[in-house]
Order: C-alpha cells, then structure tokens, then sequence
C-alpha cells in the first residue's frame, strides 16, 4: 500500500540526513515505525485479552500465596 504524507521540506530533508546516518532510507524508517507501531497496538490488545481472562478466571489457589521472601527469591 502507498501512503502519501504532508510534511515540510525542511523536516523531510533532515529526517533523509538521519536515516541515512542510520544506512536506510526514509521510507524504509517510516515503514518500520508504522509496523512498529502496529505490532504495540496489538500487543496491548493481547495484554488486555489476557488480563480480563486471568480476572474472569474461576482458578483457586486455596491458602495459598507468596511470601515476601519466595517473591524476592533470586
């Protein structure tokens, strides 16, 4: 997919500097951040998915708990 971007010109030609300073292009920058970016977003969504499953769950652990010192176990 091509997406066109809106920036200045100064912006742009500085943002070229430092990815070439880095051996990529501004493209190539621009696409790992927005692949990064999604892959957080999803990441977040599985937490989220994760965290309503674990307080939703009907798992006992009787009297069970940590202890100051099992926690702090190295």
């Amino acid at each position: 997919m091509n997406i066109t971007l809106s920036v200045d010109e100064q912006v742009a030609q500085r943002a070229r500097d430092a990815a070439k300073k880095m051996g990529k292009s501004l493209n190539q920058l621009v696409r790992d951040y927005l692949e990064q970016l999604a892959g957080s977003a999803r990441r977040g969504q599985q937490w989220a998915q994760f965290e309503a499953r674990c307080l939703n769950s009907n798992a006992k652990l009787g009297d069970w708990h940590f202890s100051r010192d099992e926690a702090n176990e190295r």
